[in-house]
């Protein structure tokens, strides 16, 4: 009886965190009960509308227009059905950014079937574990990880049956296209899903312990996507570039889905390079890319500026999912010219939870940008609010540090068979994101909302919580510096320590004694670094995010040292 009460709890209190403005989730106002309803819709009123530009090489360009690529997705639809294949059915994908893929995506979702897309890049043991905790029934995977594929499927009872995506003469599998050819070109019904049934599985990127499959409904996507597509004030004319992989919400939702919204085109690049980010952005006259803080360092070490490409239709870029830092920022804006819409989002909010305004006037943004020590990831969308809490639940005032926390139709349904996860994360009725910020207030009184670091990340020093955050932005005002990230690691004298990961930008001359003197300047020696550790790369997720906790082990020499004020 006690498991039943607290289970309701639990529900209700997911409820609260689903509402917005006092509206219940189920009561979501939507024109279209699903996904593919709106895609269809797009296809009836403006069929010869381009959607999907792909570039399967750099040699060959491929376009699509909304009523061709609604034929694809219905046929796939009719094959996936022919296989089995229904509301509720897991369809797995192990696939990269090609038409293929958002084909399988969309025409899974036409049926009412849930997409779990697979990261290729996570290793095996996550990857199998996706897939048997996810029930995954149906697996659609790329020619050449059909090895990988097979070893991944191996004895797994839920799956039954592999897809390889193209035509490939001697596959052990069914082929797509072949499939898609034979199938009728006739729409499925599309009754099937509805705005509260579940639409996609996420599994979240962790570096420790299992991964959580973050479960996202139709009206989670509609919701987020017409936000999206309102703050940017995206248009049937605009044209997005998607650069981020399509297995995450990143490259998925924003790039992938939010143009169907308003009717605009996508153009989905394999993975980003550096050397044709430009040249695509002006010769398919692009209005918004989205990226990642990791991608704004690299085409800030490419030699050159934009002086050379036509960028007079392009209007910002869109950056989150990660620390960004003023110096990053600052440096890309006056490099480049280009500004930098940041935002906030996880997987468990569908994506994007907030923005900077688009039309602030220069002096503003910069403001914003700037003057408050982080980069301000702006103001909470219209399909959610957002907050910060003390530690019991408890609002928090302008300037006060605490919890980031999110409530409104963007919030995920639950964590996949996670009981445990789920009341903790939602026990205040809001979606807890882990995320530690504050807020500063505007003219208008309206919260303008920055983060400081992971929560998990904060290094505790003798019980006193450090920000991670606000050390790395000091180590990337270092000349000669390409990225430099606090780690926390464990001190026998003080719990945890500072370190300092730096990564030198190439034929930069640093040395440790320097770094640490120029922390101690701008820094009290608590928060200053006590221990600098070169090295080429930083360990990251596959959407660009650092994982700073897998780089701990490089101090492990520095656990029983005690580090003293030099000052003292």
């Amino acid at each position: 009886m006690e498991a039943t009460h607290a289970a309701t709890d639990v529900a209700e209190k997911i409820r609260q965190a689903q509402t917005f403005r006092g509206t219940p989730p189920e009561a979501f106002p939507s024109r279209y009960p699903n996904i593919a309803t709106l895609l269809a819709e797009r296809a009836r009123a403006s069929p010869e509308a381009p959607y999907l530009v792909t570039y399967p090489d750099e040699e060959s360009r491929r376009e699509w227009t909304y009523a061709a690529f609604w034929e694809r997705v219905c046929r796939a639809a009719n094959a996936f059905s022919g296989l089995g294949i229904g509301k509720g059915d897991r369809v797995a994908t192990l696939c990269v950014n090609e038409d293929a893929t958002v084909v399988t995506y969309l025409a899974a979702l036409s049926l009412g079937a849930v997409v779990v897309p697979l990261n290729p890049g996570e290793d095996d043991a996550r990857a199998r574990y996706v897939l048997e905790h996810a029930q995954a029934k149906l697996l659609v995977h790329r020619p050449d990880f059909g090895e990988r594929a097979v070893h991944l499927t191996d004895g797994l009872d839920n799956l039954r049956q592999r897809i390889v995506t193209g035509s490939r003469p001697g596959a052990d599998a069914p082929c797509l296209d072949d499939l898609t050819a034979a199938a009728s070109a006739k729409p499925p019904d599309l009754s099937a899903p509805g705005l509260g049934d579940e639409a996609i599985i996420v599994y979240t990127s962790g570096t420790t312990g299992e991964p959580k499959g973050v479960v996202l409904c139709h009206r989670n996507l509609l919701a987020d996507i017409e936000g999206m597509a309102r703050w940017h004030r995206i248009g049937s004319e605009d044209r997005l570039m998607c650069v981020l992989p399509i297995h995450h919400v990143n490259g998925m939702v924003v790039t992938l889905l939010t143009p169907i919204w308003c009717g605009a085109s996508v153009v989905l690049n394999r993975k980003f390079r550096t050397e044709t980010f430009w040249k695509r952005l002006s010769s398919e006259r692009v209005q918004i890319v989205s990226v990642v803080p990791t991608l704004l360092q690299y085409l800030l070490q490419e030699p050159g500026g934009v002086s050379e490409f036509d960028l007079s239709s392009f209007r910002h870029l869109i950056c989150g999912a990660g620390p960004l830092t003023v110096e990053l920022a600052s440096s890309f804006e006056e490099k480049f010219g280009c500004r930098i819409v940041h935002g906030y989002g996880l997987s468990e909010t569908t994506c994007y939870s907030s923005f900077l305004p688009i039309d602030l006037p220069a002096s503003e943004h910069r403001r914003w940008m700037r003057d408050s020590g982080f980069p301000s990831i702006g103001l909470a969308i219209s399909p959610n609010e957002m907050a910060i809490h003390d530690e019991s639940g408890q609002p928090l005032g302008p300037g006060q540090r605490g919890e980031i926390v999110i409530r409104g139709h963007n919030v995920m349904l639950y964590y996949f068979r996670r009981p445990e996860a789920n009341a903790e994360t939602f026990k205040n009725g809001w979606f807890r994101s882990g995320d530690e910020g504050f807020f500063e207030t505007d003219s208008q009184g309206c919260p303008n909302y920055f983060i400081t670091g992971r929560l998990k990340e904060l290094i505790i020093r003798g019980g006193v919580n450090l920000s991670t955050f606000e050390v790395d932005e000091v180590l990337m005002h270092i000349p000669g510096v390409r990225c430099g990230l606090a780690v926390g690691f464990e001190n026998t004298w003080y719990g945890e320590e500072v370190g300092a990961y730096v990564v030198p930008e190439e034929g930069a001359s640093l040395d440790a004694e320097s770094i640490l003197a120029h922390c101690r300047k701008v820094l009290p020696f608590a928060k200053a670094p006590k221990v600098v550790v070169f090295g080429s790369d930083v360990p990251a997720t596959s959407t660009g995010k650092y994982q700073r906790t897998r780089l701990k082990h490089h101090f492990k020499a520095y656990r029983e040292t005690q580090f003293r004020d030099p000052s003292r």
